[in-house]
């Protein structure tokens, strides 16, 4: 359970190249899904201390399409990443099935997964936040991000910085309104070239 006397921590961990976009010019996530040992040990340590995963309406349908392929017939060839699902994979998808997901949206109507609720307003975010219990993981994309951030909703961030350069695509903090500053907590290496960065995030603005 978190120790934040605010409430629950909301922890925003994303992939992202050295050029800061979480995705390519062309929508593309290759480069992102490669597997890396490491990186998967880094999110299964932060999901121990998490209870409830929430997510954007842009990025929902293709994160539900994955994870509920990799559960329904792990062995068959994968949307998106065109390959089979790693253990790693099939790990986090059962996790995943028995953690409350939370899709912020204003025009989603429906869900197929079991653990999916919609809620439509961020301030519903906030109340979830208050309640008791473990942290809070905004899985992403980056509107979701940015609208928590502009909130001051978001407590830490944890990026993994992956040695390539898009040279274009959809830049993490784009819309996010303000500076703010935050305060390194840990820098790790691992031997794929990936980069682990945990901030935390501090209220006042420069």
């Amino acid at each position: 359970m978190s120790n934040n006397k605010k409430g629950r921590k909301i922890i925003a961990a994303l992939q992202v190249s050295v050029d800061g976009s979480i995705e390519g010019p062309n929508g593309e996530m290759d480069w992102a899904m490669a597997e890396d040992e490491d990186s998967w040990k880094d999110v299964f340590e932060m999901l121990a201390h998490v209870d409830t995963f929430i997510l954007g309406r842009k990025m929902y349908p293709g994160y539900e399409q994955y994870w509920l392929a990799v559960l329904t017939n792990p062995s068959s060839i994968l949307p998106f990443s065109g390959r089979v699902a790693s253990k790693n994979e099939i790990e986090y998808a059962h996790l995943a099935d028995k953690t409350p997901h939370i899709v912020l949206s204003k025009t989603l109507d429906q869900v197929a997964w079991k653990t999916t609720r919609i809620v439509r307003d961020v301030e519903e975010i906030r109340k979830l936040k208050q309640q008791p219990g473990r942290d809070i993981y905004a899985v992403g994309g980056a509107t979701l991000i940015s609208s928590l951030m502009n909130q001051g909703m978001i407590d830490e961030v944890r990026l993994s910085v992956n040695p390539i350069i898009l040279g274009g695509g959809k830049a993490l903090f784009k819309d996010v309104k303000d500076r703010q500053a935050l305060k390194l907590v840990r820098a790790k290496s691992f031997k794929s070239g990936k980069v682990s960065l945990i901030y935390s995030t501090q209220s006042e603005k420069i």
